[in-house]
């Protein structure tokens, strides 16, 4: 069996239900507050125009740092790290003084940040509904 044959046959069998399958740990990753968040900023979402769709945009570490409001720098960098090894995300270096390190999504990345940014949109447009939930939930179990 060729190596084309070989990886079509791995690819036809990704399931991620099955411990082994890489697709769960990319899951895993894609499924990360800090990456969806990510995606998202780099999409051209931001607070102040989550309703519409916006023109990616290519933005640096500190940037990124400030509106993720929360994320330490190492998880800031290890995700960062991890998106670019994923092919999601181009880290672009430009020797200045300081250095300036800018971040943008690929086309990987854009066709993820399309779905990531419906579940950000979904998250914050049903907050309300979830909290009364488990309001119901918490008042039942007591």
């Amino acid at each position: 069996m060729s190596r084309a044959d070989e990886k079509a046959q791995a690819k036809a069998e990704y399931n991620a239900f099955l411990a082994v399958c890489p697709s769960r740990q990319l899951l895993d990753r894609i499924s990360d507050k800090w990456v969806v968040l990510i995606l998202c900023a780099l999409g051209g979402d931001t607070p102040e125009k989550s309703g519409a769709s916006h023109a990616p945009k290519r933005m640096r570490y500190s940037e990124l740092a400030r509106l993720l409001v929360g994320v330490s720098q190492k998880m800031l960098t290890q995700t960062l790290r991890a998106l670019e090894r994923d092919g999601l995300l181009i880290r672009t270096v430009t020797p200045t003084v300081p250095v300036t390190v800018t971040y943008e999504l690929t086309e990987l990345g854009l066709s993820l940040h399309h779905l990531t940014r419906g579940l950000r949109l979904w998250a914050q447009t049903h907050m309300e509904q979830v909290l009364a939930e488990r309001e119901n939930h918490d008042a039942r179990a007591s």
